[in-house]
């Protein structure tokens, strides 16, 4: 990313606080955050620490106690949720450590739901190239269930892909394969980030995935920090 690439993304003053039985518990403290189009950006920090909470408030399917977050020119906090998700729907795509795939639907189907979603005409065409170019092209017409774990990811990540986002969150998209698997999935996010010149922003534990990041942020505690 430029210096002088545009924020597609920015958070400023999050934070997220929810009732508990001992009472309020801020899980986000005053989160400021400026994400710049086309940017790779990896948060990292322990379990707990409110990463996963972040992500759900930048993609705009949680809202926050305060403060606000715009997307693509957006601002989530004005809309309400059909907004939220015609936004999500236009804007971007999500990637999912328990891949969240429809069981009854094939790998061609669930690659394709966004696309018909968004009324795309072609997309049939769209979703067995990105199958293709994820290594999939003979397993189109497999269930779920008869996917691998690392099958299951990589029709995800077509699904995610095949509508061209703009920007597309990863929530531990490795944490459900082994290291030979998570590594071949690595590879196909960030080729397809790059050739997409989509933002990427991923949550995870794994300091070799966050390593393919050009900037990695640290959450602790509900708060932020540049990472060293």
């Amino acid at each position: 990313m430029s210096a002088a690439a545009a924020p597609i993304i920015e958070a400023n003053k999050l934070r997220k606080t929810v009732r508990s039985p001992e009472g309020d518990l801020t899980i986000l403290h005053d989160v400021d955050l400026s994400i710049g189009s086309g940017e790779s950006l990896a948060v990292v920090g322990a379990s707990g620490s409110g990463k996963s909470t972040l992500l759900g408030l930048l993609a705009g399917l949680d809202t926050p106690s305060s403060g606000t977050v715009q997307l693509a020119g957006e601002v989530l906090s004005r809309l309400d949720e059909d907004g939220r998700a015609a936004v999500r729907a236009r804007w971007v795509g999500f990637v999912f450590q328990a891949f969240q795939l429809i069981p009854s639907l094939t790998a061609l189907e669930n690659a394709m739901l966004p696309l018909e979603l968004a009324g795309a005409t072609d997309a049939r065409e769209r979703a067995l190239d990105v199958l293709a170019r994820v290594g999939l092209a003979e397993r189109v017409t497999h269930y779920p269930r008869q996917l691998s774990g690392g099958e299951q990811q990589r029709v995800a990540l077509a699904r995610a892909f095949a509508s061209r986002p703009k920007v597309l969150f990863a929530d531990e998209p490795t944490g459900n394969l082994d290291h030979a698997t998570g590594e071949r999935v690595t590879q196909l996010l960030f080729e397809l980030n790059r050739e997409n010149d989509t933002t990427l922003v991923l949550v995870t534990h794994d300091s070799e995935l966050a390593s393919n990041c050009a900037r990695r942020v640290e959450m602790s505690a509900g708060v932020l920090a540049e990472a060293a």
